[in-house]
């Protein structure tokens, strides 16, 4: 690694036989026309940060190693400055979401100042939200400064108001918080198997062996949806095929699991795994309704695996604005890792980092005044 200084010169140009205005050449691409951090670096510490985890205290160090000392007050302004340039991008990223055909939805913590003293902490939530049309995929965060379903301020978007804003297939949770926009006939709750699956695990796990069955059923099931996708067929077919073999599978679950919550207490592992699965089976069938809508909400619950690597680095956000500008990198560099879109190095070559840049013209290039916010 290296660092390059980079001289701009600019051309001016005048009339030598009036007194017109001096034209001047623009100032190369910088993330603030005063600045002297060139785009490359500030893309390098967003993304060090945000998709690595390397807190800016230790990227002040790499590049202190590479001979350039830069206060971290600078590295914060320039992660700021550039998550202020990725806001359209972000918004377009929520349109694309609320527009999506399926919308995932899940969430996850986010320790946060509230105030200067250490002590003054605070757990707000981030919100992650997953768009699937086909092969296209995008993701979203958006940052609450509380745990619940609606903005509590001006400016804030809770769940429920996404869900408000949206219609058809939403995968997502048991979680009461959306109990309200799923009430609405206008959206269809399609229910996370993986959480069903969990609370049989955990039986196991404590000892009950009889939840070795309900398991036995997940995998096979797990294992008709990976064939279905090996083998690349179109929403209709895979929808004849779920009902084909996954059908007669579902209601032997379902009857197993009826037949034994009668008899089970509800405070054991598997009462509780037979509670949720029976209270929720409706919504955990919707796969077998629709072709296009998967079993579970795995897509969603695995865009958070790197915001808890990366946040178990840098700890906090230190205030509410930067805890939306962490939402807003998140957005950004989530999409990316959906969509397959690698860094680019100097002259083509490939590197390991996302490239958001690239992934912002991928997103202006599709979206559409319609899908707005």
């Amino acid at each position: 690694a290296e660092v390059i200084v980079r001289r701009d010169q600019r051309e001016k140009i005048a009339c030598t036989s009036c007194e017109a205005e001096v034209a001047r050449a623009p100032m190369g691409d910088k993330v603030v026309a005063s600045g002297k951090i060139g785009l490359g670096l500030a893309a390098s510490l967003l993304v060090e940060k945000y998709a690595d985890g390397l807190p800016l205290h230790r990227q002040r160090e790499r590049v202190g190693r590479l001979g350039l000392d830069i206060a971290v007050s600078t590295l914060a302004d320039q992660i700021k400055w550039s998550t202020d340039l990725l806001r359209p991008l972000w918004r377009a990223s929520l349109a694309e979401c609320i527009a999506a055909r399926v919308m995932h939805l899940d969430g996850t913590g986010l320790t946060v100042l509230d105030g200067k003293a250490p002590e003054n902490e605070k757990m707000g939530a981030l919100w992650g939200y997953v768009g699937v049309n086909d092969s296209e995929v995008i993701a979203a965060y958006l940052y609450m400064p509380t745990g619940k379903a609606k903005g509590q301020k001006p400016g804030e978007i809770g769940p429920q108001d996404m869900l408000d804003l949206r219609e058809g297939p939403t995968v997502a949770d048991a979680s009461g918080l959306f109990d309200a926009s799923f009430a609405k006939e206008k959206l269809i709750e399609c229910g996370c198997n993986m959480h069903a699956r969990r609370y049989f695990v955990k039986a196991l796990d404590a000892g009950d062996k009889r939840a070795a069955l309900p398991i036995a059923a997940y995998k096979k099931l797990y294992e008709i949806e990976r064939e279905l996708r090996e083998q690349g067929l179109g929403p209709d077919a895979v929808l004849a095929q779920r009902r084909d073999r996954s059908k007669p599978l579902w209601d032997e679950l379902v009857s197993w699991c009826t037949v034994h919550k009668k008899h089970e207490p509800p405070s054991s592992r598997l009462g509780i795994a037979l509670r949720y699965f029976t209270n929720h089976r409706l919504a955990l069938a919707r796969f077998l309704e629709y072709g296009f809508v998967p079993m579970d909400n795995g897509i969603g619950e695995r865009l958070h695996v790197r915001t808890a690597m990366t946040r178990k680095n840098y700890l906090f956000a230190g205030s509410d604005g930067g805890a939306e500008r962490a939402a807003i990198a998140y957005t950004i560099l989530g999409s990316c890792r959906l969509a397959g879109v690698a860094a680019r190095e100097e002259e083509g070559q490939e590197g390991e980092r996302e490239d958001c840049v690239a992934h912002g013209r991928i997103i202006g290039q599709r979206v559409t005044a319609r899908r707005a916010v």
